[in-house]
């Protein structure tokens, strides 16, 4: 199983979301999900496809295509 098929549809919107540069309470807000529920998210989505920072997962959607540069 690739690493990007471990991903939920809400973690792939997250990071979409994350991509754009949206902050946790705009992300929250556009999921309709609290803040608390989105700052673990990320971390999570970072260990599912072995990323050590945000900027890393960033480039790694890009080059999956789960978000356009």
């Amino acid at each position: 199983m690739r690493r990007l098929e471990k991903l939920s549809p809400r973690e792939r919107q997250v990071i979409q979301l994350l991509a754009l540069s949206k902050g946790n309470k705009e992300i929250a807000t556009a999921l309709g999900i609290s803040t608390r529920t989105i700052e673990n998210i990320p971390a999570r989505i970072m260990l599912k496809l072995r990323v050590r920072s945000l900027h890393e997962l960033v480039h790694y959607a890009i080059r999956n295509g789960i978000v356009d540069p």
